[in-house]
């Protein structure tokens, strides 16, 4: 069943939802958790606040955000863009693999995810950290992400991590108002406009994939990616959740994701796994891979390898 057919029932309102952690953390908790989420509500109006789900907007509805999101980039950013929604492909599983022999740490699919998302330049926010570790260990907790000496360095290896796409996300059980979830290619989206920035997705990732918005992202006029995504890379408000998301605005065009892309070392490989055919699965059933914190039962669709 597609997970964008409209569901049974009556979601939680973000009304509801926010009323219900007032009662719950106390007036002065409730008050700081909140402040980022209610400086930016003050800019929305009652329409904005009220929109319904995504997955309950009629095609009608969505041509509605995209063209306000748009008219709103122009407004905010002085940048046009084109905003769409490119549904999930029948028959496509995403998912990635790297190859630790060659990664090297240099840090251009970070760069590359920078610039391609929209993140905010004033904290230069990335949805990839590439952790730079002792040769042999695998102490994620070790791991330093803010080296800055010529790469490789000796005796060091590299392990890229972002989200892990799991198959059993611990991030989309805890939302209470079902602002993510796993869509029928495999990858997990936010709702950024349903999204009340409680935080609990970003406290039950095991992988630190999840990022808030502090602010309102800074991001000069020239500097904006003007080909955007409803559920992607479109720029995210203050106050919400965001994550990687497979660049689904160029996956599900056929494209590789923009740190697939830029990678120089061949180190990144993306592709579909429910096609036999593909260099993923030619991967998985040839080398030795291994998925983080397997222990956890997140069941992740990004791999790691080895050369023989």
């Amino acid at each position: 069943m597609s997970t964008r057919t409209k569901p049974e029932g009556k979601r939680p309102t973000r009304r509801a939802v926010v009323k219900g952690a007032a009662v719950t953390l106390g007036a002065a908790a409730f008050a700081k958790a909140v402040s980022p989420v209610a400086e930016f509500a003050e800019g929305l109006t009652v329409e904005q606040f009220l929109r319904r789900h995504y997955k309950e907007l009629s095609e009608d509805d969505k041509r509605e955000v995209l063209a306000r999101i748009e008219r709103d980039t122009e407004a905010e950013y002085g940048a046009a863009c084109k905003v769409a929604d490119p549904p999930p492909l029948p028959g496509v599983k995403f998912a990635y693999a790297i190859n630790l022999s060659k990664c090297n740490g240099n840090g251009k699919c970070v760069e590359a995810c920078h610039r391609e998302n929209n993140h905010d330049r004033d904290t230069n926010q990335s949805y990839i950290r590439v952790l730079e570790l002792e040769k042999g260990s695998m102490d994620l907790e070790k791991g330093n992400t803010t080296y800055d000496h010529a790469v490789p360095a000796e005796g060091k290896d590299y392990l890229p991590v972002q989200c892990q796409q799991c198959d059993a996300p611990p991030c989309t059980a805890v939302c209470p108002v079902e602002a993510t979830w796993k869509e029928p290619d495999g990858i997990v989206v936010v709702d950024y406009d349903w999204c009340i920035g409680c935080r609990y997705c970003e406290a039950a990732c095991p992988y630190h994939a999840r990022r808030f918005n502090w602010k309102k992202p800074t991001i000069p006029a020239d500097e904006v990616n003007p080909d955007q995504g409803l559920l992607s890379n479109r720029i995210r408000p203050q106050g919400v959740m965001e994550k990687c998301h497979f660049c689904l605005h160029r996956t599900r065009e056929g494209r590789l994701p923009a740190c697939a892309e830029a990678c120089p070392t061949g180190a990144r490989v993306f592709g579909n796994v429910a096609d036999p055919a593909s260099e993923l699965r030619w991967i998985l059933a040839n080398k030795r891979v291994f998925v983080l914190k397997e222990e956890l039962g997140t069941k992740p669709s990004f791999f790691y390898f080895f050369d023989d």
